[in-house]
């Protein structure tokens, strides 16, 4: 593969990368401004791995949208629905159970919930579903809840981030799935999601929750209106957390879909592949100590996802079972993806299909 670096202004980088040394913020800049994309997939799969060799991991998982009502309505979001708007829900405590009942056939280990900032659900409805939810699938990791609904849920009850978490944990919640990072950059919340939360307070909310002793995943929202340099500060601030807690366990970058939020009339078009594949090989540069990287094959489709198994990607997500809020923006991708397609999926890529649960506990592998 030298051949790819003759002549590259990228051999310095090279050079730390093949020695396991930590990239700069300068680096993952001068990466994101190079146009030598082959080159910079060959160090992410050099990474790769070293961490994890060929294998490449997949969650048989489950999708609850309990609610699209939402007192935020941010800019970037097609899901979120005023209480009397056409369209807005909210699923009674019978309707999330019956959905996390028929998860046992299908041997889901992960059931995954999120939704919208609902003013009339309190934290004994959460706590409530969790059980429920725990009832009828006690074999499923329970993945629930964004930093935004927990800080939510801190604010109405006065209650502390950890107090919160120890209630949902006690009821039956395992992780936090990572949401709401968007970018952490001021000027960009203030135009994408001025109403939610900042990006200091999403750190303290998942510091909380390793510090209670959960661990976590991370994300990023890009191809909106963010620079290059506010990406990389975002992959700085996550790697700074985690050198100091250790909690999260999957990074997991988000493509933006603008049909149908606000920002459509922005006229911002989808990312490319090109810068698809960029980003997911940078964050597998930059985030040393992250053991995974995660391409979400609903966003990407499972084309790109496939490809990007040899751009650092080591994680395609799962089968999902129901996804509604990437779809909403306009994914066009299916809603459920069969564990046999994943399989063949990883296998046709010539990586070695590894089932895991939340926590990446393996729960079979080669098929």
């Amino acid at each position: 593969m030298n051949y790819l670096f003759q002549n590259s202004e990228l051999l310095d980088i090279k050079a730390r990368v093949e020695a396991g040394e930590r990239l700069s913020p300068e680096d993952g800049l001068r990466l994101f401004r190079s146009n030598e994309l082959l080159a910079i997939g060959y160090l992410a799969d050099t990474v790769r791995k070293r961490k994890n060799g060929d294998r490449t991991y997949f969650i048989v998982n489950r999708h609850i949208n309990h609610t699209n009502i939402c007192e935020n309505l941010c800019p970037l979001c097609a899901f979120g629905r005023k209480e009397d708007d056409p369209g807005a829900y909210t699923l009674s405590l019978d309707e999330v159970e019956a959905k996390a009942k028929e998860c046992h056939g299908l041997k889901v280990s992960e059931i995954h919930i999120v939704g919208g900032l609902n003013p009339e659900l309190k934290l004994d409805y959460y706590m409530e579903m969790l059980r429920r939810v725990r009832g009828v699938a006690p074999q499923a990791l329970i993945q629930s809840f964004t930093a935004v609904e927990i800080d939510y849920l801190a604010r109405v009850h006065h209650l502390s981030l950890e107090e919160v978490l120890r209630c949902l944990m006690g009821a039956g919640l395992d992780s936090l799935p990572g949401g709401g990072a968007e970018i952490f950059a001021p000027r960009v919340r203030e135009i994408i999601c001025d109403k939610k939360i900042s990006g200091a307070r999403w750190l303290e909310v998942h510091r909380a929750a390793h510090r209670v002793g959960m661990r976590t995943n991370a994300t990023m929202l890009y191809g909106h209106v963010e620079t290059l340099e506010e990406r990389v500060e975002h992959l700085i601030r996550l790697r700074e957390l985690q050198d100091e807690t250790g909690g999260f366990l999957a990074f997991i970058p988000l493509s933006f879909h603008p049909q149908h939020t606000a920002l459509e009339s922005r006229q911002l078009s989808l990312t490319t592949g090109y810068d698809d594949l960029k980003t997911l090989a940078i964050a597998r540069l930059m985030l040393d100590n992250f053991d995974h990287i995660k391409a979400f094959w609903i966003l990407y489709g499972p084309k790109l996802a496939q490809v990007s198994l040899s751009f650092g990607v080591d994680d395609l997500d799962g089968t999902v079972i129901e996804e509604k809020i990437a779809h909403d923006a306009g994914a066009e991708t299916a809603q459920f993806m069969a564990k046999n397609k994943l399989i063949h999926m990883i296998q046709a890529a010539g990586k070695w299909p590894v089932e895991r649960d939340t926590l990446y506990n393996v729960l079979g592998e080669g098929f």
